[in-house]
């Protein structure tokens, strides 16, 4: 099976802004962003299935790319940060956030959720989606998410995945 991961498109708020699972506005650059992905998109020609994470930046985008009615699945929500969401890193009062920083991929944000978490979510859609007769799928998420698929495709490891972070916008093939 061929899954085409499918980044959202630029978000507009400050950065340095743990968003994770808030809905937040697109960017204004959003048109050409968007643009750009159903551009890449084209060369597929045929899917026979399509996902969404239910938060409006990546059901936007799915939409734009011509897909008007994706499946929409918790699972593929980017990493919830609990008491975190919508501020700014410098304005979280939290001694857990030294903790989170030393170790990300494995502490729990406060409220939130670890790395693994995010983890088994999106595992648990992999291993649902690759028991189906599907040849060809599309997944628009988050870069967490993204990450997480890499890392169970055995694409990169957990240590290097920040490395291959997939850019706004941007596509990441796997085959299974």
């Amino acid at each position: 099976m061929q899954i085409v991961f499918v980044r959202h498109t630029s978000v507009d708020v400050p950065r340095g802004t743990c968003y994770g699972q808030t809905d937040v506005p697109l960017a204004p650059s959003f048109p050409e962003e968007a643009a750009s992905t159903r551009n890449r998109l084209a060369a597929y020609k045929h899917f026979d299935a399509v996902y969404s994470s239910p938060l409006s930046r990546a059901v936007r985008l799915a939409n734009f790319c011509g897909y008007d009615a994706p499946t929409l699945d918790n699972r593929l929500k980017e990493m919830n940060m609990g008491s975190w969401e919508m501020k700014k890193d410098d304005e979280i009062d939290d001694p857990n956030l030294a903790k989170w920083y030393a170790d990300y991929m494995h502490e729990r944000t406060t409220g939130g959720e670890s790395f693994p978490d995010l983890y088994q979510r999106v595992a648990s859609f992999l291993d649902e989606l690759l028991s189906s007769n599907y040849q060809r799928v599309v997944v628009f998420a988050h870069a967490g998410v993204l990450m997480a698929a890499g890392i169970y495709a055995k694409c990169f490891t957990e240590t290097d995945c920040f490395e291959h972070q997939t850019p706004y916008g941007g596509v990441m093939e796997i085959n299974f």
